[in-house]
């Protein structure tokens, strides 16, 4: 007896355990179910493979500025584009992420405009935060049954009656069901009000609702070829089939139905596909996306790109100027043009390449500028390092969470033989780029080397003070 009640002992310490960790788990898949294939908290840490691109970011900032102002949404929502190829696109409350799989795979403008109003929906009606509060819930609910359980288990054990043991298991593994089930629903009803809001937003700016159904039909279709049973009940979004329904006559309704976008706006999306499939290595598809127009400028874009990436640098060189003929003001062209001179060993022309794009960008992208100052620095010309620093700085001065600026930032500081702002900028490095450990090493040194007190100093301090090791 006394063995079996060890053993009835170690069976409940097992499930309290394993009770722990799918509680453990069961919260964070809630906090997730926005992106299956992706993690909000990894996003979080920084380390979602992220795409940095000034011609997609300025797209997809032009996508969203009339649907946040539709939305009535004023904060500032950082767009981050993740190095993914499924069709996807989640927020976590302050960031929206969109994966490359959805930008390479829809077809127009209004495909990814409408995925877009759908996750600004979630934004508005502030859906993060509820659903923080109804996970707190549901946890509540699982632990309360998980305890009756156990101790439903305790007395059966205690007593002798293994039925009784073996029902406070099912007691509490119930709960748990029920408890993700309860969840499951309200982010069902959630996920269909941000489907009719998104309709509302796609009304206010005078666009199609067309693209919302033609993703929902995508999703539908991949479903239906996957050949899997799915339990309406144990996922976080309406079946595709069934938010079709619920939308069809709504977006039909819509006096916009059938307007499609402009061709500049077609156009900007069909280089940004371009560019993604190129530099995903994706030359098949590449040429069926454009085998309607194999030389259209879409699909010489996307040449040029293999062209810098894999081809001779010559050759490269002229694909690009090629391009800079048919559009002599394009920034990203010269940008593209930038990067090939890299490649074929002509720094001083790279840097005449970024500055003229950084002039020409309508949003001034710290990428731009960034790339400029590098390839001052790459010319080692002792005379361009100032202006090297001066236009890093302005870059990061843009986006001071730019880990890649502050290396660059670091080699143009060593270069002028700045030890300490060196250091301090690669303590920012690190420290952007999630390295506590490095950061806290730098900025120690930085500042052994700073007046005590000045701006540079209190930022080593603020490095210190915040990657300070917990016991």
């Amino acid at each position: 007896m006394k063995i079996e009640l060890q053993t009835s002992r170690q069976k409940l310490l097992s499930f309290i355990k394993r009770s722990i960790t799918l509680l453990a788990h069961f919260g964070l898949a809630a906090i997730l179910v926005l992106a299956p294939s992706m993690n909000v908290a990894q996003a979080q840490s920084q380390s979602v493979p992220i795409i940095r691109d000034a011609e997609i970011e300025q797209l997809l900032y032009d996508y969203t500025t009339p649907i946040f102002k539709a939305a009535g949404i004023k904060n500032k929502i950082q767009i981050i584009i993740v190095n993914d190829q499924s069709f996807n696109a989640f927020v976590d409350g302050q960031r929206m992420f969109v994966n490359i799989g959805a930008l390479m795979q829809a077809e127009t403008p209004n495909e990814i405009i409408g995925v877009i109003a759908h996750e600004t929906g979630h934004l508005a009606n502030g859906h993060q935060q509820r659903l923080r509060e109804q996970i707190k819930r549901a946890q509540t609910m699982a632990v309360i049954g998980m305890l009756l359980g156990i101790g439903a288990g305790v007395a059966g054990a205690t007593t002798g009656n293994s039925a009784a043991a073996g029902a406070g298991g099912g007691i509490a593994a119930g709960s748990n069901e029920i408890a993700m089930r309860t969840l499951l629903n309200y982010q069902r009803s959630e996920e269909a009000a941000a489907d009719r809001a998104a309709v509302n937003y796609l009304n206010a700016t005078g666009q199609s609702t067309k693209g919302m159904l033609i993703t929902f039909e995508r999703f539908s279709s991949a479903l239906a070829l996957s050949g899997a049973k799915v339990d309406p009940y144990r996922v976080s979004h309406p079946l595709p089939r069934e938010r079709i329904a619920a939308l069809e006559t709504l977006a039909k309704q819509s006096p916009y139905y059938d307007k499609k976008d402009s061709p500049e706006l077609q156009l900007r999306h069909d280089m940004a596909r371009a560019k993604i499939a190129a530099y995903t290595d994706h030359f098949t598809e590449l040429r069926r996306m454009f085998k309607d127009n194999p030389r259209g400028l879409p699909a010489r874009y996307g040449e040029a790109i293999l062209a810098v990436e894999s081809g001779s640098p010559k050759n490269a060189v002229e694909k690009v100027k090629d391009l800079i003929k048919d559009e002599p003001k394009n920034p990203y062209f010269l940008e593209l043009l930038g990067d090939a001179l890299i490649k074929a060993n002509d720094p001083a022309g790279a840097a005449n390449a970024y500055k003229r794009s950084a002039e020409l960008d309508p949003r001034g992208s710290s990428l731009l500028r960034v790339s400029y100052g590098h390839a001052l620095l790459l010319t080692n010309d002792p005379k361009n390092v100032p202006l090297a620093i001066t236009e890093i700085r302005a870059g990061i001065a843009k986006e001071p969470e730019f880990a890649a600026g502050y290396g660059y930032l670091a080699l143009a500081y060593g270069r002028s033989g700045q030890v300490a702002l060196a250091d301090l900028a690669t303590a920012d490095m690190h420290y952007y780029s999630g390295n506590r450990m490095q950061a806290r090493i730098f900025a120690t040194r930085a500042q052994q080397k700073l007046a005590r007190g000045s701006a540079e100093w209190l930022r080593a301090q603020d490095i210190l003070n915040t990657t300070q090791l917990k016991k």
